[in-house]
């Protein structure tokens, strides 16, 4: 089978960092913590918890040793915890949402009624939430009646890796309510839109597409949202393992892209597998 691989795929700079933080750590110490998995890929995460990153949900659980702040970062109240345990903190959170926290902070500070476009459920989501008193998530135009009165200031931003698209039409969904003022810093990561990009060219060329990601991977999901309204024939698979022969039957050309949590030998080994189906 013919196998084309999306030009844009695979992991991001802030996902690579992350990985190259914990590395680094757990050939230092023994007693390391990540708080929630470090990215959500879960074979990179059993990886690493065979070097020694024991996984947590909570600080609670943590009584010695280094706490490792996983990419999606965390909100200051759990870092506040972390430090009047005594425990010692290695931060290997994205810049960019670090960006996105720091201008959560500033909007509030500034008298506006923050608002995350995204999932209330995410980490990197709940972590800017608790970077105010009282943030608003929306993830879609059912849930603006969330929104304060509208005679109101918001200043919005919005999930790192949602899509240019869903971001325009939920601000000018907002916009319809009439706000007296509105604030709105674009937060989206620019390599995530590339992938989107990248994904979306692809998946219209070939017979059958192919994401690449953990399930829980919302960019790795953003990217099998978009590419399914182009082709149907669209499957979000976290490895090989997942492949049915099936899947391909009568097809030709496949396409491949992956996630940005996703490793670069999870989609190697995929696609020597598939190129190797007749």
């Amino acid at each position: 089978m013919k196998v084309i691989v999306a030009q844009e795929c695979g992991f991001c700079h802030g996902v690579r960092n992350a990985i190259s933080i914990a590395e680094k750590i757990l050939a230092q110490e023994t007693q390391v913590y990540s708080l929630g998995p470090i990215i959500h890929n879960k074979d990179m995460v059993e990886r690493l918890a065979k070097a020694g990153l024991k996984t947590v949900e909570s600080v609670e659980e943590v009584q010695s040793g280094t706490v490792l702040i996983r990419s999606h970062g965390a909100a200051p109240e759990q870092i506040a915890r972390i430090k009047k345990k005594g425990l010692n903190i290695v931060d290997a959170t994205c810049v960019l949402v670090k960006r996105v926290q720091k201008i959560a902070g500033e909007l509030e500070s500034d008298g506006y009624k923050v608002v995350v476009i995204g999932d209330e459920n995410h980490p990197e989501v709940q972590a800017v939430v608790g970077c105010g008193r009282d943030v608003v998530v929306i993830a879609s135009e059912s849930d603006l009646d969330k929104l304060p009165p509208d005679d109101g200031r918001l200043g919005v931003v919005c999930q790192t890796t949602q899509s240019p698209g869903h971001f325009s039409r939920m601000l000018c969904a907002i916009c319809q309510k009439g706000f007296s003022e509105l604030k709105v810093i674009n937060t989206l990561c620019k390599e995530a839109i590339k992938r989107q990009e990248s994904a979306v060219q692809l998946c219209g060329r070939v017979d059958i597409m192919f994401v690449l990601g953990g399930l829980e991977s919302a960019n790795t999901h953003k990217l099998a949202e978009l590419c399914k309204k182009v082709n149907r024939q669209t499957f979000h698979l976290q490895n090989w393992n997942e492949f049915d022969r099936s899947m391909v039957s009568g097809k030709n050309v496949a396409g491949v892209t992956a996630g940005a949590s996703t490793p670069e030998w999870i989609i190697a080994e995929f696609v020597k597998n598939l190129e190797a189906c007749n």
